[in-house]
């Protein structure tokens, strides 16, 4: 029978002089399994390796057969070795052979040996390997020894992550951890980028694991705790915390897991079984991911990225750590990883080094993504667990098109995206010749094309592009990415620099549309339970008058006498958009006063993107100098789904037959009232999707200017008027018709379009 283990740090001491002497690797992890086996006072020590293939290899043993060594295998779930793999929890048995998963492997010589302690070899939730200890007699371990082996397992799984251990993997079987791997998430934006992971918010690495004195960093834990709690305590006493909103409730979260007793508790456990105060934290946050990873409860995942926060503070506060690398000092080919971000937060990155963004969250039309859209960058969302899984540095490569993340890719496949960046820089050279050319279909058809942008950082780029103007400059991006609210003089400076840099082509901007997922701090608002339908936009606008004022003054003062296209956001009733048209009369009225010049042809048009404002479209189109359709918040609010909910954001199809039926309603009243009609959602954007909006009568479409070149080649590739004569139709049989989108791929195939 098995006699009490030595003591985890004696054999923590041990495995880190093993692991610093000049051994083969092979060779030093024999060395490993016969310390654990003598500490634990086992017949049997082995160690199994979750290869890329999904088999758990048998890497090393002191106790079974030598020769089984590199040559068994078990499948994932298979036998006991499998079932913790799968499962990422310890086993104790007390007679393994009679467990209903035992799987023999006569070439092991395993027969004798009853008592049985399996343990998971975990980093970062993902299980690497197996650690087992067996006793030829029956007898269970206990918990002292279950915890003395996975406080062994946290110092193994460090030693795989290193490039000493890859020497030991056979070719085609490289580890769990550092294997490349393939996200599929979901494209925001065309294109491809390679480069190196920047994390958002690196974890922090650990680099001791061994403690020498435990009470020492029991004293540091215990201090490092009482200090993230005070800081936790500090932000929600902030001014800027409300009562009850998002920001409080995560910190609220926050606090709560601070101060629980079971995470203290196991985080003191594994510091006196020899770990030091950071390498106790990654053990308790490990086994505390792959159990929650696990969980179908997506409730349960949701508080894991809070654990994982939690987690990282607290190793920042101990090792104080900043952040590992500034927003400014980025690679050369910078590629941004992170599980959420706001506009902001983006913007504050060197844009000459970034390529690319990757969330594990987000919808293609939040405002994140329509940023990186705008600056150019490749964006893909919901790639799941791939902040865990990173480490910067690593190599990564992001396809746009289809929404693929590689993470550590081979040389093969890095080639065969070298390639597909060629083959997309000559197409951009090909876009390049197109932009000089009128855009204007086969069967003469004029096609109007804009740009949407935020930032004058791309206005330059309508020179490249040859689009007509900008058909919506959201002005909102200016106080999102400010520390207080703009000043007059500063808004002006920013609209004439705009106006500049159109170079005499239109340019319309959009008063600023805050609110719901644009959330802007110095601006102080009450929770919301629904913030897309709350207090935001053009309500907010209209009960700060004063905010709003400003805005419009220094639009026409930035107009310095020349042409100005003002555009309303978020109209919901035609009352509205006449209570800005008076305040922006007021506006010019005062520059009359002033004796300032005024605008040569002042516009004001509306923004149609909720549903209540097409049965009121012969109030507002006889006022409106010009409408514009915003297809992202329409569909959204059309299909009571939320566009920033990744579990509905994909449900409705925007060009299915009810949002075609409205989206022809508007195109058909204002060709009633002769007003133009520009579409600036993201739909405009999407070849099929501009194909639909143009078979419907939508002659100006707005869009990120990467967009342009790839649906000019549309336009000029099409003969449009047999697709409006079948789509008609089509909206006309209703039900009985053929579904929008696979007509218009139909159609696509027959023309020969590229999309």
């Amino acid at each position: 029978m098995a006699t009490a283990i030595s003591g985890p740090r004696v054999l923590l001491r041990q495995l880190r002089e093993t692991m610093a002497e000049p051994l083969a690797s092979q060779a030093r992890l024999d060395k490993i399994v016969t310390l654990i086996a003598q500490n634990m006072h086992a017949d049997v020590c082995s160690f199994y390796v979750l290869r890329d293939d999904g088999a758990l290899e048998l890497f090393a043993t002191r106790g079974l057969a030598e020769t089984a060594v590199h040559m068994t295998t078990l499948r994932l779930g298979e036998g006991l070795v499998g079932l913790i793999a799968k499962q990422a929890e310890p086993l104790s048995l007390e007679n393994a052979p009679a467990h209903p998963a035992f799987a023999y492997r006569p070439e092991t010589g395993e027969d004798p040996f009853l008592a049985f302690l399996g343990v998971p070899v975990l980093r970062a939730g993902q299980t690497l390997g197996v650690l087992v200890v067996q006793n030829r007699e029956a007898h269970l371990y206990g918990e002292d020894e279950i915890e003395a082996m996975l406080t062994t397992a946290t110092l193994l799984a460090e030693m795989m992550s290193t490039a000493d251990f890859d020497a030991l993997i056979k070719p085609g079987q490289d580890i769990e951890l550092r294997r490349p791997r393939t996200f599929n998430g979901a494209g925001f934006t065309d294109g491809v980028a390679l480069g190196q992971v920047v994390l958002h918010d690196p974890r922090v690495v650990v680099t001791n694991f061994v403690a020498e004195d435990t009470e020492a960093e029991q004293v540091r834990m215990r201090a490092a705790l009482d200090r993230m709690r005070l800081s936790i305590d500090d932000m929600l006493s902030h001014g800027d915390m409300v009562a009850s909103s998002d920001h409080r409730e995560i910190l609220e979260s926050y606090r709560m897991f601070a101060h629980d007793r079971g995470w203290v508790d196991r985080l003191t456990e594994a510091i006196d079984n020899g770990l030091t105060a950071e390498a106790a934290v990654e053990r308790v946050q490990n086994d505390t991911r792959a159990r929650m990873m696990r969980s179908t409860d997506p409730y349960i995942k949701d508080r894991l990225h809070d654990l994982d926060d939690l987690a990282n503070r607290l190793l920042r506060v101990l090792t104080g750590d900043g952040d590992a690398m500034g927003r400014k000092d980025l690679p050369e080919n910078a590629i941004l990883v992170a599980r959420n971000l706001g506009p902001a937060e983006l913007l504050e990155y060197d844009r000459s080094r970034l390529r690319a963004v990757v969330l594990e969250e987000g919808a293609s039309i939040s405002h994140v993504a329509i940023i990186a859209k705008s600056l150019g960058l490749v964006a893909v969302g919901q790639a799941e667990n791939v902040v865990a899984l990173s480490e910067s540095g690593d190599d990564i490569i992001v396809d746009g098109g289809t929404g693929q993340v590689h993470l550590r890719p081979t040389a093969d496949m890095i080639q065969v995206y070298v390639d597909k960046v060629r083959l997309g820089a000559k197409r951009r050279a090909h876009y390049l010749e197109l932009k000089d050319r009128p855009s204007v279909t086969r069967d003469g058809v004029e096609v109007t094309l804009f740009h949407n942008s935020g930032i004058v950082a791309d206005l330059p780029m309508l020179r490249d592009t040859g689009a007509a103007g900008v058909g919506l400059f959201r002005t909102e991006l200016q106080f999102m990415i400010a520390s207080r609210l703009p000043r007059l003089k500063e808004q002006v400076e920013l609209y004439a620099e705009a106006i500049r840099l159109t170079e005499g082509k239109p340019i319309v901007f959009r008063l600023l549309d805050v609110g719901g997922d644009k959330v802007i701090p110095y601006l102080r608002s009450e929770a919301e339970e629904n913030p897309a339908m709350g207090f935001r936009s053009l309500r907010l606008a209209l009960d700060r008058l004063g905010l709003l004022r400003i805005q419009i003054r220094a639009l026409l003062q930035a107009a310095n006498g020349g042409p100005m296209k003002i555009l309303v956001p978020m109209v919901t009733d035609a009352w509205e958009f006449r209570q800005t048209r008076l305040v922006v009369n007021k506006e010019v009225e005062r520059l009359v006063h002033e004796g300032r010049p005024v605008p040569s042809r002042l516009e004001l048009g509306a923004m149609i993107e909720v549903p209540s404002l097409l049965w009121e479209l012969d109030h507002v189109l006889p006022e409106a100098d010009f409408v514009s359709i915003g297809s992202n918040d329409l569909v959204m609010f059309l299909t009571a789904a939320d566009r920033g909910n990744k579990r509905v954001a994909k449900s409705y199809d925007p060009i299915a037959l009810p949002r075609l039926r409205a989206l022809k309603h508007i195109v058909d009243m204002a060709q009633r009232y002769g007003v133009p009609l520009t579409m600036c959602g993201e739909l405009a954007g999407r070849p099929v999707e501009a194909l639909a909006l143009m078979s419907i009568g939508m002659t100006r479409l707005s869009m990120s200017p990467p967009s342009v070149g790839p649906i000019k080649e549309m336009v000029l590739g099409t003969e449009l008027l047999p697709i409006r004569k079948s789509v008609s139709a089509a909206l006309l049989e209703g039900a009985h018709g053929p579904d929008i989108r696979e007509l218009l791929l139909e159609w696509v195939d027959r023309q020969g379009l590229v999309i």
